[in-house]
């Protein structure tokens, strides 16, 4: 990911791309003022813009222009960049402490039985990963 983490508002816009894959500042605009109730809440196209131009200094978006349009594209996928994310407000927030952070997180919102064992498969998954890098660290 470029080795620039992005703010919440870069964040937002780059879901917007990852979801459409590409989108003018017309179309992001719309997007991240969709459900923005009170105008003085609405973010002007002049800000997506900017925000857009940073982001690209940045390295986390490209454009190219289409007739008077520019089209943004990401440029840093989805998944690594929500794991860097999460790592780096593991070790912010709880100094790394999985454990702490999983409570905190379990308390704070109610789970489905659903989400309960989704849960769980992933905690049997890291598992058996952890087990295969135990067995892998022990030969010689």
């Amino acid at each position: 990911m470029a080795g620039e983490t992005p703010t919440d508002r870069e964040l937002e816009a780059l879901k917007v791309l990852w979801q459409r894959g590409e989108a003018t500042v017309r179309d992001l605009a719309d997007a991240m003022n969709d459900g923005v109730n009170r105008s003085a809440d609405r973010l002007a196209y002049t800000t997506i813009l900017s925000l857009l131009q940073v982001m690209e200094q940045k390295g986390l978006v490209d454009h190219r222009r289409e007739g008077k349009a520019y089209v943004y594209v990401p440029l840093v996928e989805r998944q690594p960049t929500f794991r860097q994310l999460a790592g780096s407000f593991l070790e912010k927030v709880f100094d790394g402490a999985v454990g702490e952070y999983l409570v905190h997180a379990l308390e704070s919102k109610r789970l489905s039985a659903a989400e309960l064992d989704e849960l769980e498969a992933m905690l049997a998954a890291a598992r058996q990963r952890a087990t295969k890098r135990g067995r892998k660290g022990g030969q010689t």
